[in-house]
């Protein structure tokens, strides 16, 4: 038990390591230098043999000419490989690890290692088909294909991950409409090659698992009074919250997220309409109060007004229905229409 976990615990932390590599350009030069070599020497050997030279001499040259230029040659032009900026190659010896190969430039390696990519098929291999109507006969013709062959470097470079938008229920059990967007590198080649099957499909999955657990513990909307985080409102530590959840799940993988942030965020469409019908209700019970609270203040200021100058004297009768002809005017939505009382009120 213990040796198997001491193993599955090796798999699990690859230490990426630079493989063996020397100057591309310098070994090219001098094998095609050795093929023409060759090929001057497998010549000699012809002329050799006509000569009547021994046979044991034209015909080891021959040999090691025609060994060279069809196996030697060729399999040192295998081992030749290029990188552009932010590129890596990830090499296996055998079904062994290697090494990983960094850095732009012209590489030499060993012919017989072999570069692994599981995640090439994703992004690399694509097939483009024109067709368009031929003018008689009504038949379709394919006018081009373009087929790209897998490509197995590793890209270094910051990446984007946008997944679908997806329907998860809130703090509250409301239904909501939510999308993000991940950027993410890969940092340690080596486990993203051979700690999980394929590192984008498992970053996608993880990015959805880790959206939905963090989304269920914020309500869509909350009241300013009592200061609750919400998703629309604190959207900032929301999306930090889903970056952490994100990172501690990829990292086996050898990825980084640097950054990830709510794209798309709305009310599921079946409860759209009465959650617009809630949120303004509550803008017209907010700026009611506000209202009222300013029309009262104005009340009290013009009673307070008309005592302290003694421009009328009002008795508690009259001041009631002063209030309430102010709270009319001032608290309507209408214009208030003018009556003139030519009368006493007694």
């Amino acid at each position: 038990m213990s040796r198997h976990s001491n193993t599955s615990e090796r798999q699990l932390h690859y230490e990426e390591i630079e493989a063996k590599s020397t100057s591309g350009m310098l070994l090219l030069i001098l094998n095609i230098i050795l093929m023409l070599g060759a090929i001057a020497g497998f010549i000699y050997g012809i002329v050799l043999a006509l000569n009547g030279a021994a046979l044991g001499i034209w015909l080891s040259l021959i040999v090691v000419c025609v060994l060279y230029l069809c196996l030697i040659g060729p399999l040192l032009f295998v081992g030749l490989k290029i990188l552009q900026p932010n590129e890596a190659l990830v090499l296996t010896l055998f079904g062994k690890y290697y090494g990983t190969l960094r850095g732009e430039g012209f590489f030499f390696v060993n012919p017989f290692v072999s570069a692994v990519n599981p995640a090439s098929g994703n992004d690399s291999v694509g097939t483009t088909v024109s067709i368009e109507q031929a003018s008689s006969g009504g038949k379709p013709s394919i006018q081009g294909v373009n087929v790209k062959r897998p490509n197995k470097k590793i890209s270094l470079k910051s990446m984007t991950l946008n997944n679908e938008k997806q329907k998860i229920n809130d703090e509250l059990g409301n239904p909501i409409i939510i999308g993000i967007v991940v950027i993410w590198k890969v940092v340690n080649t080596a486990q993203a090659v051979f700690n999980v099957d394929n590192y984008i499909e498992y970053l996608s999955i993880q990015c959805d698992s880790a959206l939905r657990n963090i989304v269920r513990l914020y309500p869509y909307d909350a009241s300013s009074e009592d200061g609750e985080k919400s998703l629309r409102g604190s959207s900032q530590e929301v999306a930090e919250k889903i970056k952490e959840e994100i990172q501690s799940r990829v990292d086996i993988a050898g990825l980084e997220i640097l950054e990830a942030r709510i794209t798309h965020l709305a009310y599921a469409p079946e409860i759209a309409a009465a959650m617009l019908q809630r949120q303004q209700a509550s803008a017209i019970i907010a700026a009611r109060q506000m209202i009222v609270e300013g029309a009262v203040g104005m009340v009290e200021m013009a009673l307070s007004k008309l005592d302290n100058n003694n421009i009328v004297q009002l008795d508690e009768e009259r001041k009631a229905a002063m209030v309430s002809n102010l709270l009319v005017v001032l608290c309507g939505n209408k214009d208030p229409q003018p009556i003139i009382n030519s009368g006493s009120i007694y």
